[in-house]
């Protein structure tokens, strides 16, 4: 296994539960990849995602390994799961329960849109339960695939799956505010909800509906915990051990791996890498991917860890989101045009309110993100750094957040390419139509046996319960591979 991250973890533990032995090797000093931590003057910040749903995907790889994942990795369900913050100073909370959100929409005065919350559930749910088994939980090896599940396929065009997102939750609530909520996620797609296909409202469903938890100390606790159940099952998790090279047999199969001035004999190798990383340093022999030469990229972000003296005033939530006055606009600046966006919408995540320990007493571990353009834009970051995070600043400041800063670190799209992502951008490849399902780069390199891919660049895509399953679907073409355990 190249990479200790959520993906690879997750591969690992389907892997060792067949029966394999496994070696997760790390770059690294620490489990988690893009999940990783910063810490400085006694905070500690999450890198990578701070949202987690879909918790059931956890329990799945935990138990494949004999361990009890609310014991190893005990979860907080966030209830508001978000404090929605909007232009005219507004706010509306999405709630852990439908019951409580309905009258949540009631206090708020959206009585119609209370009424029509139960059916907007229902039509979640509905494209959740065909999408997940049919089409995101599977390897597809052609196109061609998609022909084998028609009925599913019939009910997705039914339940309008193949429509505008952003129309199809206009047709549920009258009052716009709404209609963003449900609809904002997918930026994590690289979509504006215009334009993104309403198959995407299944992000919003794990996102409002399945719950947005917390993992007791931190995000960082489940790879941490992931890692530690691995070791317990058998296998080894070797950090600062970067992989260099693959080794081939006579054959031309995969024979092992170099990693640490190591060699390391194995009959598999799953890449957890993003893909066009992957391809240059591991596989420089061969071409990669077609889908990958004239991609589409998901914009990118700046993210800027803030520790703080001081702590949020009443009512402010774990996940703040505040929506600007533009919308349309924004998202074409920042997708079409690619550049700065005027009037930004940003997300404030501060973990300190359930992980007292990120941050001293007294203090707060802030993170704050604003979606920016990736490295195909023509934004120079190293003179837009400066005000960049001036700005992110003085939004704090506007918006009543504690501002004293005592440490800090500003992530901008330089940063992540130097971590190996492709254009800058930690979202990877946008998820239109053409790069989604079995037109998404595979996870399977059919040009060197026994080397698959897992992550975000591959099946079946972007987001903590998507690179989890990436993991899971790249352990199904070692089994195949290998034919099972042994």
């Amino acid at each position: 296994m190249v990479g200790a991250g959520l993906a690879g973890l997750a591969a690992a533990a389907r892997l060792v539960g067949d029966g394999h032995d496994v070696v997760v090797l790390e770059r690294g000093g620490e489990p988690g990849g893009r999940a990783g931590t910063w810490t400085a003057a006694g905070f500690t910040f999450d890198t990578g995602p701070t949202v987690l749903t879909m918790p059931h995907l956890l329990d799945q790889a935990f138990a494949r390994l004999g361990r009890d994942r609310a014991a190893d990795l005990p979860l907080i369900r966030l209830d508001p799961a978000y404090r929605a913050v909007y232009d005219d100073d507004s706010e509306l909370l999405v709630r852990a329960d439908p019951a409580d959100q309905v009258a949540e929409l009631r206090l708020r005065g959206l009585a119609a849109d209370a009424r029509a919350f139960p059916g907007f559930v229902d039509w979640l749910r509905e494209l959740y339960d065909v999408e997940v088994p049919n089409f995101i939980e599977r390897n597809f090896d052609s196109p061609v695939d998609l022909l084998t599940r028609p009925v599913p396929a019939a009910k997705l065009v039914r339940l309008g799956g193949f429509g505008s997102l952003e129309k199809a939750v206009s047709r549920h609530f009258a009052d716009p505010r709404l209609v963003r909520l449900f609809t904002f996620q997918a930026m994590y797609a690289g979509l504006a909800p215009a334009e993104a296909l309403a198959i995407y409202a299944v992000i919003t469903y794990m996102d409002c509906i399945s719950g947005a938890y917390f993992p007791v100390g931190g995000m960082h606790q489940v790879p941490r915990a992931l890692a530690s159940a691995l070791t317990s099952a058998g296998a080894e998790v070797r950090y600062e051990h970067p992989v260099t090279s693959l080794l081939t047999d006579a054959t031309g199969k995969l024979a092992g791996v170099v990693a640490g001035g190591e060699r390391i004999a194995a009959d598999a190798v799953v890449i957890t890498s993003d893909l066009p990383t992957a391809y240059a340093e591991l596989l420089p022999q061969l071409r990669p991917p077609r889908a990958l030469g004239g991609a589409d990229w998901s914009p990118s972000c700046l993210v800027w860890h803030v520790g703080v003296r001081g702590e949020p005033r009443p009512g402010v939530a774990h996940h703040n989101i505040h929506f600007a006055r533009a919308w349309a606009e924004s998202f074409d600046q920042l997708i079409t045009r690619k550049e700065l966006m005027g009037d930004p919408s940003r997300l404030v995540t501060i973990p300190s309110l359930d992980a007292p320990g990120m941050a001293p007493p007294g203090h707060s571990a802030l993170y704050v993100l604003e979606p920016v353009p990736h490295l195909g834009g023509s934004v120079d970051w190293t003179t837009e750094r400066g005000p960049a995070r001036e700005r992110l600043h003085g939004f704090l400041q506007a918006n009543g957040y504690p501002d004293d800063i005592v440490t800090e670190h500003l992530v901008t799209p330089l940063d992540w390419r130097a971590q190996g992502l492709a254009m800058g951008t930690p979202f990877s490849l946008a998820h239109t139509f053409a790069q989604t399902g079995p037109f998404r780069p595979a996870n399977v390199e059919p040009r060197l046996p026994g080397v698959f891919f897992a992550g975000s660049g591959t099946t079946p895509g972007v987001g903590v319960p998507m690179v989890l399953i990436s993991g899971e679907l790249a352990a199904d073409r070692v089994r195949d591979y290998l034919g099972g355990g042994r």
